[in-house]
């Protein structure tokens, strides 16, 4: 059972690429991607962070590559991980040579600081050669300098241009496997661009804000940036860019997206911010509800709320709900049914038990 959403998203067509075996852009799901802070070249560190955001729900992970130790470190990386690696590149075109001859699925680039178009068409060629795609990474902190010249600052308009000179470098070369983002660290830059650029290309774009900051506050600007351009139907691929843990940027990525239901993985969870009302500790409840299922992947939700004024209404379009009742004696609901009464002290053991069985069903639903 799912809330039906007051207002679908109608997602703008766009092409359709490869990174790895993860399908970006067209109809295909919104993929979420982080980016590892280990030093590549440190393989062990790199792999464990890789795989820990990967088991969080990430589709690509990024990596940086600064030296030549980075890229033939890419060569191990790749063999032990199984999500597609994106080879992060600055300044030093041969980097991007060596990472695609090396097994990375896709390599990042930006325009401003990878030199001319001659090195530029060298990329292109390695990336052809070994099946890497390529994102093209305009950003407003290191725009091409005779763009910077022309618009004396970062605005939306220098943003577009640089892609668009980068889209056409590209397709001369009879290159399509690509993606474009034009990011900035401020947010109404930021979507004022990615809105422009909407406009005048179809292929899949990567949404970020990008140096948002701390948990805290990077989150709330990403979600006002992201949401906003997912709301208008744009966006192929998103990446949360957090000074903290990148696991993290994968949580608050996927929530970004079960929030506009344009991707369910895991359970949602509906609950209220508590009051004198509750009848038991909702907010503690919560934080060990989502401890204790963060390893359910099923799309389903669950309504935790602790009181009756709410409780029910929400239990009703939910697969699992508990409302609080009095002394102690609260209310299970199954598919929006009430079921049986469940003691304070035993809700998460039940919850737990509850989605897990609801889990089990809706995998085999699927599988049949």
């Amino acid at each position: 059972m799912s809330i039906r959403p007051f207002r679908d998203i109608k997602r703008r067509k766009t092409k359709v690429i490869s990174v790895g075996d993860v399908k970006i852009g067209g109809d295909n799901p919104i993929s979420v991607q982080s980016m590892t802070n280990t030093l590549t070249s440190d393989v062990e560190k790199t792999v464990r962070q890789i795989n820990d955001i990967h088991q969080e729900g990430a589709d690509i992970v990024r990596v940086s590559c600064p030296d030549q130790e980075s890229t033939i470190a890419l060569k191990e990386i790749t063999k032990r991980v199984s999500v597609p690696i994106v080879a992060d590149i600055h300044f030093h075109y041969k980097r991007a040579i060596e990472a695609a001859e090396n097994g990375a699925s896709c390599l990042r680039f930006n325009p401003g600081n990878i030199g001319d178009k001659s090195k530029v068409h060298e990329i292109l060629s390695a990336a052809k050669n070994n099946g890497c795609s390529i994102r093209v990474g305009v950003n407003a902190g290191s725009l091409e300098e005779d763009i910077l010249e022309k618009y004396k600052e970062p605005c939306p308009e220098a943003l577009v241009e640089s892609a668009q000179r980068n889209i056409k470098i590209l397709e001369d070369k009879d290159f399509f496997n690509f993606k474009l983002s034009v990011k900035s660290s401020d947010v109404f830059l930021s979507i004022a661009a990615y809105r422009k650029l909407s406009k005048v290309t179809d292929y899949p774009l990567h949404l970020g804000v990008t140096e948002a900051g701390s948990f805290i506050s990077g989150s709330i600007k990403s979600s006002i940036g992201l949401g906003s351009l997912l709301m208008d139907g744009i966006g192929d691929t998103i990446r949360i860019s957090l000074s903290d843990d990148p696991v993290k940027e994968v949580k608050i990525g996927n929530e970004i997206l079960k929030s506009l239901n344009l991707r369910n993985r895991g359970v949602k969870i509906i609950s209220c911010p508590s009051c004198a009302r509750q009848a038991f500790q909702v907010i503690d409840t919560v934080k060990k509800l989502e401890e204790k299922l963060s390893h359910i992947k099923t799309p389903l939700t669950l309504s935790i709320i602790g009181c009756v004024v709410n409780g029910p209404g929400e239990a009703a379009l939910t697969d699992i709900g508990i409302t609080g009742g009095g002394k102690g004696n609260n209310m299970l609901y199954l598919s929006g049914i009430q079921t049986e009464k469940v003691l304070s002290e035993d809700i998460i053991s039940r919850v737990v038990s509850e989605v897990e069985k609801k889990a089990t069903e809706l995998d085999k639903k699927d599988d049949s």
